[in-house]
């Protein structure tokens, strides 16, 4: 009996060795189905790319390419141009008033008075320096500073409205 109880614990540990290979063997053989499948995945992917860049004609995509970053830009400045449209249909006086509350401010806080300045602005016409052929110049003197005034003020107003 303590022969069969020796042979027998022999054999268990013979069949645990036994289970473990057999365990080991049965993840290889998972693994490689694995494998298996991710060649075939791939196999099928490689299939349909090379499908896909049969049919993709690349001097098509690029004229579509362009057409849309034509189209694109020209939405783009009818955006602008609509916009502006509705900003000069929608402007009023009181933003005109408001805009020039805001320069006058800007150039109060700076120390610049405007009106002041184009009065000192010289009115004769510079000089210019000797050259082979003569030109006509226009004199633009005025004996009238407020002639100057209101037309400089008309080019300082159309100035803001751009």
């Amino acid at each position: 009996m303590a022969k069969d109880l020796v042979r027998t614990r022999h054999q268990i540990e013979k069949f645990y060795k036994l289970k473990s290979q057999l365990q080991g063997v049965s993840l290889r053989i998972q693994t490689l189905k694995s494998t298996q499948a991710m060649g075939e995945a791939m196999k099928g992917v490689t299939k349909a790319m090379g499908q896909m860049n049969r049919q993709m004609n690349l001097p098509s995509l690029q004229k579509i390419m362009q057409e849309f970053e034509r189209q694109n830009e020209r939405m783009e400045l009818t955006t602008e141009v609509m916009g502006d449209a509705i900003d000069d249909a929608l402007e009023g006086d009181e933003e005109e008033e408001e805009t020039e509350e805001l320069v006058s401010q800007v150039l109060d806080e700076i120390g610049i008075d405007v009106n002041q300045e184009l009065v000192n602005a010289p009115s004769s016409a510079v000089a210019a320096p000797p050259t082979k052929t003569k030109v006509p110049q226009v004199e633009t003197a005025s004996t009238d500073d407020t002639g100057i005034d209101s037309e400089l003020q008309a080019r300082l107003d159309n100035l803001r409205k751009m």
